[in-house]
């Protein structure tokens, strides 16, 4: 019998493998520290709210039952609080899950993915699993987005265009007004997807795109998360708004059961509950200013912060200050030659990380 192992296809075989951050018990590990925090993975400091616990509890005791494979009550929960049609919107395993979903929708082997860089990691990935053409603009001098070049790359074989805002990692924004500017220049046919992961966090003058631009362009899909703002990035639940005849197609790739239903009952709890979420937000939000103020008055010079996380565009000294960072026990994500991104964690945390930062670094 051939010893030979069973291939992947060649578009997997050189996928880039996606990297989470890094937990803090593994840098315990590797380093030989104690009592060291996680500030690498933009998740919420505090546990879900009690309302949160209790229904996902509840929801327990029927988990030797399927869940509502289309979590129709958490999209007519959704309809009601967005205050769209329920027939715009869909739901998938957290944000990235619909992204996936997205992918294997609209794109085929050879269609160009245009989006700008750096930003998600997952776009590579997806681009590359589907046989997908990268397309990618640079980043503008204060780490945001250059809309002229981007929309100078979309062509007429331009099948997705991805914007992430705020963007991950550098936490910079775009307004409704420059999404519109720029949905004016791409065809109908291209599908646009605004992965709004972070919207929560983001000033409300940078406007709504599922009230300001979806309905003017029914090539836009707008995709968000309970991971974040929520506390719920253990259960995987996000959802999408669009045209309706564009859910329903992303709809035809929502594998089986996808969104179990402690994730189902977690979400509809969080939107029963959005006064307290909201408050809860408010408390990063300040805490978010409260680091960036610290920052550079120190003679940090960071983009604008618009996310629940700051980035340290440290360029070639990335690695070495998130090592000795990580060191002494502050977890923190790495994009090297590039910068670090830093979650915005409780007020000891942020202290911890902001006396951390200043014995090893100086500002540049």
């Amino acid at each position: 019998m051939s010893s030979e192992l069973p291939a992947p296809r060649p578009a997997v075989d050189g996928l880039p493998a996606y990297r989470p951050g890094k937990g803090a018990a593994q840098a315990e590990a590797e380093h030989g520290i104690t009592d060291a925090i996680k500030l690498a993975s933009n998740e919420n400091p505090d546990p879900p709210i009690a309302a949160i616990q209790a229904a996902v509890a509840a929801a327990a005791a029927g988990a030797n039952r399927y869940a509502d494979h289309r979590a129709t009550a958490v999209r007519e929960r959704l309809g009601g609080w967005l205050g769209v049609d329920p027939t715009t919107i869909t739901v998938g395993a957290g944000s990235v899950g619909l992204l996936q979903q997205l992918f294997l929708t609209f794109v085929d082997p050879g269609d160009a993915v245009v989006y700008p860089w750096r930003s998600f990691e997952v776009y590579p990935v997806y681009t590359r699993l589907m046989g997908g053409r990268e397309v990618t603009t640079p980043l503008t001098a204060d780490h945001t987005f250059d809309l002229d070049a981007l929309a100078a790359a979309v062509t007429d074989d331009t099948r997705m265009v991805l914007l992430a805002t705020p963007n991950n990692p550098t936490g910079t924004a775009l307004s409704t007004d420059q999404l519109r500017s720029f949905l004016a220049r791409v065809s109908s046919r291209t599908v646009v997807v605004i992965d709004e992961a972070y919207r929560e966090f983001l000033d409300p003058a940078f406007g709504d795109p599922v009230h300001d631009v979806v309905p003017a362009f029914p090539n836009v899909v707008v995709t968000r998360t309970f991971s974040k703002a929520h506390g719920l990035a253990g259960l995987r639940l996000g959802y999408a708004v669009g045209h309706p005849d564009v859910i329903a197609s992303i709809d035809k790739t929502l594998f089986p059961f996808a969104v179990n239903a402690l994730a189902q009952a977690a979400a509809i709890a969080a939107i029963d509950a959005i006064d307290e979420i909201d408050a809860r937000v408010q408390r990063i939000l300040a805490e978010r200013a409260r680091v960036v103020t610290a920052l550079r008055e120190t003679g940090w010079r960071l983009p604008d912060a618009q996310a629940n996380f700051v980035y340290l565009p440290l360029g070639a000294r990335t690695d070495e200050v998130y090592l000795d960072l990580e060191r002494r026990g502050v977890v923190t994500r790495p994009f090297t030659g590039e910068g670090i991104r830093v979650t915005i964690g409780s007020e000891a945390e942020n202290d911890r990380f902001l006396a951390t930062l200043a014995g090893v670094a100086e500002p540049g």
